[in-house]
């Protein structure tokens, strides 16, 4: 066990740990996340709501537990390129602090899909401690 296996397993969990936070929020919190997609425009608000809690369960996993990082990172990407052009388009908020609060969502959500990136295309498999 090298200094670099114990920080990446570190890492690991701490990246992970926000997407399954927000799974779990999504499957807690289907009606008032459903509306507020519903107001953003998405159709079938409910069922999109639990769609990318599975696409967060998902992809959290994979990068918690190493199975298929790659593909869950892809996932992950679509779910953040997605959610940060649909949910948080700051652009379109004429409240000043709504459209501060939107513009960091919006730019958090495209960062982290950068890292998923560099998962994807990183080729030092399998990572340590991994099941896959």
């Amino acid at each position: 066990m090298t200094l670099q296996d114990v920080l990446q397993m570190v890492a690991r969990v701490l990246l992970s740990w926000m997407f399954l936070q927000a799974a779990y929020g999504h499957f807690t919190g289907v009606k008032p996340m459903a509306a507020y997609a519903k107001g953003a425009g998405v159709p079938w608000p409910e069922v999109a709501v639990v769609g990318t809690g599975l696409m967060l369960l998902v992809g959290g996993l994979s990068l918690l537990l190493g199975f298929h990082p790659r593909v869950g990172a892809g996932v992950l990407f679509v779910f953040l390129v997605v959610v940060a052009f649909w949910m948080h388009a700051f652009w379109k908020v004429t409240d000043p602090m709504q459209r501060g609060v939107q513009r960091a969502q919006f730019w958090k959500n495209i960062t982290l899909a950068g890292a998923m990136l560099w998962i994807v295309a990183n080729t030092g498999w399998p990572w340590p401690w991994s099941i896959g």
